[in-house]
């Protein structure tokens, strides 16, 4: 460059960049550390833009990813996180800036450690080992309670004392089992499943003092997650402190928040329960001596009423309408059996008035020929043919005999 170049014939500022570009393109792909400085994420976009910063050189560098790439770390990276970054370098030519493409971001050790953690609990989560409907209530007074903790810890004493403070019958199952190290996955899986097997134990509670991330690290394994979500008996989860959240405390039926809560949770107070038995059972006594003073005073109000006060005088009060009813009626009946009475009379005297025999009385008869016709016209009756004749005394035969009259009738 520098025998291309001379005061006489300057190289141009784009010729310049695009030299720059050229040398930046041959570098390829490097993997950088540094920390985060500055992030930006806009919602919606695809891309992610970051300031990679070397602390003690106090040198910084844009970095651009797709937000798929950093997505896969954004649980855990945050402005000063230190990052791992497999990058190539790009040029701008236009601008005359570098930065770098990202295609991997790896966090820097327990950065990383997290990371892992955080993509496990996603994948566990999306299983549905975290979810509510699975879990088992607790019951209300365990007779026996499996404890998982480490030989002669704090957060066995801890457990013990306050859970036999509260409730002194309680008895306990304590399997301990190494709660640091490579071996205390393998001891709390095998503790959980021994006393899961076991009929007597109702509850069981998995206990450790605070500690380091690391330290904590055996309550996030898959595999002891995945043996407390298939265990029969509730499972409390009581790991560390307040912070610490290992991932034993999402798939347990209960998480509490110390060793101490956690004895607060399996067992009742028994001086609580007493006092509360005391206050059901003076409510109790009130709500029956109320209840009793209530009817006492109903009955004495039902005794005072005149029914039941004097019942006699009520009976003939009834008695004496009785009778009066029953005289009512015997002249109701007899008025109208006398309107009837009447009534009949004056009927039987029309009939009479009305009847043939009362016609005969007065010298008429009736003429029937033998077949018991009655003879209405002299045309009917033949020459010599016998009548039978009805008058008031009775009856006699009578023979049609001869004719007589001008207008031609029979006599």
């Amino acid at each position: 460059m520098a025998n291309a170049s001379s005061p006489e014939a300057p190289l141009p500022v784009g010729k310049v960049s695009a030299l720059i570009g050229g040398w930046v393109d041959r570098l390829g792909e490097v993997w950088v550390e540094g920390q985060i400085a500055q992030l930006s994420r806009r919602p919606g976009a695809g891309m992610v833009f970051l300031t990679l910063r070397d602390p003690e050189r106090d040198v910084s560098l844009t970095v651009t990813c797709f937000r798929q790439v950093f997505e896969q770390v954004a649980e855990a990276v945050r402005e000063g996180s230190r990052v791992i970054v497999l990058a190539k370098p790009e040029w701008y030519a236009a601008r005359g800036s570098l930065s770098l493409r990202a295609s991997e971001i790896r966090l820097v050790g327990l950065g990383e450690l997290l990371a892992r953690l955080e993509q496990l609990k996603r994948r566990l989560f999306a299983e549905g080992l975290f979810e509510d409907a699975r879990k088992k209530p607790l019951p209300f007074l365990p007779g026996c309670v499996g404890l998982v903790t480490g030989r002669g810890s704090a957060a066995e004493r801890d457990v013990l004392e306050n859970a036999r403070r509260r409730w002194p019958a309680v008895r306990f199952e304590v399997r301990n089992v190494p709660v640091q190290g490579p071996q205390a996955v393998a001891g709390v899986c095998a503790a959980v499943r021994e006393l899961d097997a076991l009929p007597e134990v109702e509850v069981i509670v998995v206990a450790r003092g605070g500690g380091s991330v690391e330290d904590l690290l055996p309550f996030s394994d898959e595999e002891l997650v995945r043996t407390v979500a298939a265990a029969r008996t509730p499972v409390v989860s009581a790991i560390g402190h307040e912070p610490d959240q290992p991932l034993l405390d999402f798939v347990a039926d209960f998480r509490a928040s110390t060793p101490t809560d956690a004895a607060k949770r399996v067992v009742p107070d028994v001086g609580e329960e007493l006092a509360r038995v005391h206050q059901l059972r003076d409510r109790a006594r009130r709500y029956v001596l109320h209840r009793v003073d209530r009817e006492r005073a109903g009955l004495a109000s039902v005794r005072s009423r005149p029914a039941l006060a004097a019942p006699a005088e009520a009976v003939a009060a009834r008695g004496a309408e009785v009778t009066a009813l029953v005289e009512r009626a015997r002249r109701v009946l007899g008025h109208r059996l006398d309107h009837a009475e009447t009534d009949l009379g004056h009927a039987l005297a029309r009939v009479v008035a009305l009847s043939p025999l009362a016609t005969l009385e007065r010298g008429y008869a009736v003429l029937r020929k033998a077949d018991g016709t009655v003879v209405t016209d002299p045309a009917q009756v033949a020459d010599g043919e016998v009548l039978r004749a009805r008058v008031a005394g009775g009856g006699l035969d009578l023979r049609a005999d001869g004719t007589g009259g001008t207008d031609g009738g029979r006599d």
